[in-house]
């Protein structure tokens, strides 16, 4: 017979039953074991860095958006960039590298095309006071002569 069953038996026969504290501590004690220690438990938390660095591309994207934004692509590498830098803080390491690699594609597009068009402006422009200054000279040659 267990403790548990004799204090039972002679609370049964008219001694004073035990308090019911005394009987759930006997059954936790039972139950789960005694307590090893009374000092808190601690936990360790271990942050393990990624080896794999994903640039987000978010300066370049800036300065295209600022100064190369020709048809928005700068806009838009700046969106993705942003993204990416989400991916990289909630730890999705693949959304990030997929968010960087499309951001450095459209980087890569609009400086092209922003150096590109900026090129083709300024010879444009150039020739085209050439054709002012040329046309000009003419007109004034023209009324003089005549």
């Amino acid at each position: 017979m267990n403790r548990t069953s004799q204090l039972l038996l002679t609370g049964a026969h008219g001694a004073v039953p035990p308090a019911y504290e005394v009987l759930k501590e006997e059954h936790e004690v039972a139950v789960l074991g005694a307590p090893q220690s009374q000092a808190p438990l601690t936990t360790t938390v271990i942050n393990i860095r990624s080896d794999t660095a994903v640039p987000d591309h978010i300066v370049w994207s800036l300065f295209n958006t600022i100064f190369m934004n020709w048809c928005c692509l700068g806009f838009v590498a700046f969106a993705y960039s942003v993204k990416s830098r989400d991916r990289k803080m909630v730890g999705d390491i693949t959304g990030a590298q997929s968010y960087a690699s499309t951001a450095k594609c459209l980087n890569i597009c609009s400086l092209v095309l922003g150096i590109l068009l900026t090129v083709v402006l300024i010879v444009l422009v150039s020739t085209g006071s050439l054709m002012i200054v040329q046309a000009v000279s003419e007109l004034m040659q023209n009324y003089g002569g005549h």
